[in-house]
């Protein structure tokens, strides 16, 4: 499944040159749909800085409207058929490798037989330490296979398993960097995707004081956020309908409780929250909303860096032919400038430790994160099992 939107010109998931981009996080086999902005004098208009208008004779849609403001980016699935279907970014996964290992014949396959065959990793005595040899191998052989499909950046998941290791993170990191160094693939065309604990948000910082690229992700509170964006993370993403459907199902989180006294949506709330801190210190970090429910949640975040969108919501915004300045007041909800604006409570603004950041996330985020942890890391224990099973690999 295919979706091209213009991309702002140097995107933290894109080199600097303008691009089209998709977002590829999962693998599976299904019937591509594509979509495409390729052209659009909307996504020129945005280009230029312009809000979008709509001529007489022009048909429009919701999607070409609401790409002039963000990113939009597809949460759907990567396809073996690159001919038909071309992604000009993309993630390597513990899903990933399991998608293609359940897909035989997959261009992907042999990227995982290969690290299967690599002798550095057969010499490893222990069971466990050859597993995660292989497992690191082939989301690099992976990566580097898609680096050469796509102009744009590849994420590399980090093993959630790390998660609470600073230093296994920045290791890991730098396995993966050597490893696709062999392959070829720079630095400037990789970002590094790690779970938003204190220890992988300082394992951030390091990594961004030396050029590497990171993504933080599991970020559910402001406290994570504001973390993230002074340890100079290049991407912060916030899961604006987990902590939605959280909140009407739960209290006692204050930040949460607050937002829902204002009449606000907690997802929604700490979007806009985080995006004013960001702009309010001039931090680079660009912000991604994630876990979006309906096209109204991509309207309340018009603005934001970059909208991951289910492909549900992408089709029903690609449906619907709209005239912007009639049937919508397509105006960006979150601007620089709320910066200004927004008022923060002293302790807010503090600089976040890891002792501040533990009592200030709260029971939402705490829940939340450590249940993405686990899903990811039972993830990379599957495929550790896999590779046990298909170990050694045909063919190699």
């Amino acid at each position: 499944m295919a979706l091209s939107i213009s991309t702002p010109t140097s995107s933290p998931l894109h080199p600097a040159s303008r691009q089209v981009g998709r977002w590829s996080p999962l693998a599976r086999s299904a019937k591509p749909v594509s979509f495409s902005l390729r052209g659009s004098p909307l996504a020129a208009r945005a280009a230029a800085g312009n809000a979008p208008t709509s001529p007489v004779d022009e048909v429009v849609t919701e999607l070409d409207a609401v790409a002039g403001f963000s990113e939009i980016v597809p949460d759907t699935v990567v396809f073996d058929d690159f001919e038909r279907f071309a992604p000009t970014a993309a993630t390597v996964s513990s899903s990933l490798l399991l998608g293609i290992a359940g897909l035989p014949n997959t261009k992907f396959k042999s990227a995982i037989d290969t690290a299967l065959a690599d002798g550095e990793c057969n010499a490893l005595e222990k069971p466990e330490d050859r597993m995660a040899c292989y497992l690191t191998k082939a989301l690099a052989n992976v990566g580097a296979e898609l680096a050469q499909q796509v102009p744009g950046r590849v994420s590399t998941e980090i093993d959630a398993r790390l998660a609470y290791d600073t230093q296994g993170i920045i290791q890991r990191v730098h396995e993966l960097l050597n490893l696709y160094n062999q392959h070829d693939v720079s630095s400037d065309r990789l970002l590094f995707k790690i779970p938003a604990t204190w220890q992988g948000i300082e394992a951030s910082r390091l990594l961004e004081s030396d050029g590497i690229q990171t993504h933080l992700t599991f970020v559910y509170s402001f406290a994570q956020a504001a973390a993230a964006a002074q340890a100079g993370a290049s991407v912060v993403q916030i899961f604006v309908g987990r902590l939605r459907d959280w909140a009407r199902n739960h209290s006692g989180d204050s930040e949460k409780d607050e937002a829902l006294k204002k009449g606000e949506d907690a997802g929604l709330a700490l979007a806009k929250k985080v995006y004013a801190y960001i702009h309010r210190n001039g931090y680079k970090t660009k912000l991604m909303a994630a876990a979006i429910r309906n096209k109204q949640d991509v309207f309340s975040l018009l603005g934001i860096d970059y909208i991951i969108a289910p492909l549900k919501i992408l089709q029903s915004l690609e449906e619907s032919v709209t005239d912007p300045d009639v049937k919508y007041s397509y105006v960006p909800r979150l601007t620089p400038a709320i910066g200004k604006t927004y008022e923060f409570t002293e302790e807010e603004l503090v600089k976040w430790d890891q002792l501040s950041l533990a009592a200030t996330m709260g029971p939402a985020a705490e829940e939340l994160l450590a249940s993405g942890l686990e899903g990811y890391a039972n993830q990379a224990r599957r495929v550790e099992e896999l590779f046990g099973k298909i170990w050694p690999p045909p063919n190699v």
